[in-house]
């Protein structure tokens, strides 16, 4: 018997061991080997690297010396996203289509120092909405679509004013850490639901404001920011004339981070408007929380550029016991009709953040399951997010949102992400929905694509 006990004794100290925590959840007590350089899996490089490599390793070049004293070591990267997409929906609006768009987002980055860059980034396949591509129905719209272009997308420099000029703050020792940026940016507040758009503006950051006396306050940071031009409102359009000034608050507390932003739009053609937000982000027991409110209201005259409302919102979200997945729960109460300062053509309207059913795709023509604008509704999903060791998810999706009798309220559906990597640059996806209205029926959408990451 002892003979076949030291076999069995030693196959039971070679398991792993299990604490209460290790429920496929929860961290383990058992330390976990360091990896050597030579585990390590190798570095995946952007496009195109000139100078120092990005996340590389060895000794920096020793750079010059600008002459406010600061030392610029520079290096570029370029580095992307390309999409191709083949998508047959039905919007219920008009007959089924069928198309094959193609979306590429490239940007060139010049980073001068760890805080100075130059951010420069075109879209040459898409011009805002319309995409470059091949529509095959209905007859009445087929042909190729050519959308090529190489207009300036995003452009702008950012960088810190006591990095630029040393010898302000030689010691590092004040609170002369103020951040800036200039040019066409990209700004995105309260998770796209606020502001959702690039813009041509000048921004100015304080970091890491703290008040004495205050022990719950950890940190704060305030951004104001004022838009001059390439605005797009609330209804997706560019509005020529407006003018955006924006100030930004985060506080960072033991328990929560919340963000505090207020945002007035000035247009003499489109109509004033100011927007509010505030918005709470932290773990309750075991559930990660968002909980949010926003309002608009128009001093003027009322449009879909400016209007007056109020939007409430709630993320709930938990692992599950011995899974690594996640459960989400999102729910949105909008009363009259809120409306966001500024909205990039293809993110559609302010409730696109509530799930898959909301989203905007971002490419082609196809249309969110359920309307993302807002108006007296209330809507609720509930997703499961489930992960694969073999580097693939799937996210199943099921929500609605009931309200006036508009096209946009009423309605129910059903959506589904599954998406695999490939490789270290492409992810393949496929994803489906159906949703129905009580006002334009039935929808549906079948989505392949291909993700390239350069």
């Amino acid at each position: 018997m002892h003979k076949l006990l030291i076999p069995l004794a030693t196959l039971i100290m070679t398991l792993p061991v299990y604490s209460a925590s290790d429920s496929g959840s929860g961290l383990s007590d058992n330390p976990t080997p360091y990896l050597s350089d030579a585990d390590l899996p190798t570095r995946t490089p952007p496009l195109l690297e000139l100078g120092a490599d990005f996340l590389g390793t060895g000794n920096l070049k020793p750079g010059f010396r600008i002459p406010t004293g600061a030392v610029w070591q520079p290096r570029f990267w370029l580095y992307g996203t390309q999409r191709t997409a083949i998508q047959t929906f039905d919007n219920g609006t008009g007959p089924a289509s069928t198309e094959w768009m193609n979306r590429l987002d490239l940007f060139g980055n010049l980073q001068l120092t760890g805080t100075e860059r130059v951010l420069i980034g075109i879209t040459p396949l898409h011009d805002e909405a319309d995409f470059s591509g091949q529509v095959f129905s209905p007859d009445s719209q087929d042909g190729f679509r050519n959308n090529l272009n190489y207009n300036i997308q995003t452009l702008f420099f950012e960088g810190d004013l006591a990095e630029l000029f040393p010898k302000w703050d030689y010691q590092d020792s004040t609170s002369n850490d103020i951040g800036f940026s200039v040019g066409r940016q990209g700004i995105n507040f309260q998770d796209g639901m606020l502001i959702a758009d690039a813009l041509d503006g000048f921004g100015l950051s304080r970091n890491n404001i703290r008040f004495e006396g205050v022990p719950w306050l950890v940190s704060m940071r305030s951004t104001f920011f004022f838009g001059w031009g390439d605005i797009h409102r609330n209804d997706n359009f560019e509005d020529k004339d407006a003018n955006l000034f924006g100030l930004f608050t985060q506080l960072d507390t033991l328990k929560s981070t919340i963000n505090v932003d207020v945002v007035y739009v000035e247009s003499s053609a489109e109509g004033d408007l100011l927007s509010a937000a505030i918005d709470s982000i932290q773990r309750i027991g075991k559930l990660n929380t968002t909980f949010r409110i926003a309002a608009s209201t128009a001093p003027g005259r009322k449009s879909a550029k400016a209007d007056d409302g109020i939007l409430l919102f709630s993320e709930v979200s938990w692992v599950p016991a011995y899974s690594h997945d996640n459960v989400y729960l999102n729910a949105f109460v909008s009363i009259d009709n809120f409306t966001s300062p500024a909205r990039e053509p293809q993110s559609g309207g302010p409730l696109g953040r509530t799930g898959l059913l909301f989203a905007a795709p971002g490419i082609g023509n196809v249309t969110p399951a359920i309307a993302n604008r807002t108006g007296d509704s209330v809507g609720l999903i509930a997703g499961y997010q489930k992960f694969f060791k073999s580097r693939r998810q799937l996210v199943m999706e099921i929500g609605g949102r009931v309200g006036d009798d508009n096209e946009q309220n009423d309605s129910i559906g059903a959506a589904i992400r599954f998406q695999q990597a490939i490789g270290r640059r492409i992810v393949a996806g496929l994803n489906a929905y159906v949703s129905d209205s009580d006002v334009i029926g039935t929808r549906y959408g079948l989505r392949g694509e291909i993700l390239i990451k350069y």
